[in-house]
């Protein structure tokens, strides 16, 4: 009797010791140990589209140099993919806003090329994975319609910027509706086309993969109430920091050197902790009844989990590579953290690259 009682209390003992390791188990501590990891590179941007009209995007040539030295191997951009369009578009009561606000209107895509997103999609990822080394104007033509009917616009643009400047007509899928849509697209001042785009024609890449989700978006009962309520709580110290780092450094956009100046800023170390005390932190604590604040933060890392979830399949695709994520710069700080708990993902440090000579 005595040795089944001592044979018991070991298995006790066992059980809670084994119970805890899970409890302490950091999934970030286990990186890959054999080959190449898959390397991330988290750029936080300014929305390019906020930026002072007098902002001139000649003088992104310094970051782009140096995200072009990296070399990455794909690129992902803060953009709804098509696919998750079609979806919310099945649920326009608690989605109509989002769709208005983020989706590209495929309809006049679908008009040319008679093909839903679905269909789009998958036979553009069916020319993707028969691509030859040197396509022909044909057949880039074909992938920019199929890109625009699968809702994937700034693809599209990289297909249309890939043909020689005689090239870019109507034909293979393109009407002239669509031919002249992506030229206007060479005109939107967005990170996408003012610096994904651009570094995938220079990296020669097919394509960019949007990676942002809004699936965590819903309508609020009293809109009023909750922004006044997340308003209250944004009055803070931390935003008028942040709010007069912005005014000074947008004061400095007139060269190169003053663009790089900014990117290092919003990539600087301690700048995810200031975003979450002006923002984040600061609503998860505002007092209202109804937690509004609360409910923004859940939505807010909801949105940032499954951007991150995203960005973490892409880069299955290619085992080792380098992948850049182009994000607004609040994002940057959750996807780092996030993403750092994948085993076989190795963040780089971007403020660090952004001071390479």
């Amino acid at each position: 009797m005595s040795r089944l009682f001592a044979a018991l209390i070991v298995a006790a003992l066992a059980s809670q010791v084994s119970a805890a390791e899970s409890t302490d188990f950091s999934p970030g501590a286990f990186k890959l140990q054999n080959g190449q990891p898959n390397q991330l590179l988290v750029l936080g941007t300014a929305h390019l589209s906020q930026l002072p009209k007098s902002f001139d995007p000649a003088n992104l040539s310094a970051l782009l140099e140096l995200l072009a030295n990296w070399q990455p191997k794909a690129i992902a951009i803060e953009a709804l993919s098509g696919s998750q369009c079609a979806y919310l578009r099945q649920y326009p009561e608690r989605y109509a806003d989002t769709v208005k606000t983020y989706c590209f209107d495929t309809a006049p895509a679908r008009s040319a090329t008679g093909l839903d997103v679905p269909a789009a999609t998958a036979q553009a990822e069916r020319m993707l994975a028969a691509w030859p080394a040197t396509p022909s104007p044909s057949q880039r033509r074909k992938l920019a319609s199929l890109f625009l009917a699968g809702g994937e616009p700034a693809s599209a643009m990289v297909q249309w910027l890939r043909l020689p400047a005689e090239q870019r007509r109507a034909g293979d899928g393109l009407d002239q509706r669509l031919a002249d849509s992506l030229e206007k697209l060479c005109q939107k001042r967005n990170e996408d086309y003012l610096i994904a785009v651009p570094l995938a024609l220079r990296s020669g890449h097919e394509r960019v993969y949007p990676m942002d989700d809004h699936t965590s978006d819903a309508p609020t009962a009293d809109a009023k109430a909750y922004g006044e309520a997340l308003m209250k709580a944004w009055d803070n110290r931390y935003t008028a920091e942040r709010e007069q780092a912005s005014v000074a450094l947008q004061a400095r956009l007139d060269t190169p050197a003053g663009v790089l100046a900014m990117y290092r800023a919003y990539n600087a170390p301690g700048e995810a902790a200031l975003a979450f005390r002006s923002d984040f932190g600061a609503a998860l604590e505002e007092p209202s009844p109804q937690h509004f604040g609360r409910d923004y933060v859940d939505s807010w890392e909801t949105r940032n989990l499954r951007m991150a979830s995203n960005i973490r399949e892409v880069m299955a695709s290619q085992p080792g590579g380098r992948m850049l994520v182009i994000v607004g710069a609040s994002h940057k700080g959750y996807l780092d953290a996030y993403l750092n708990q994948m085993h076989d993902v190795r963040i780089v440090n971007a403020e660090a690259l952004l001071r390479a000579e």
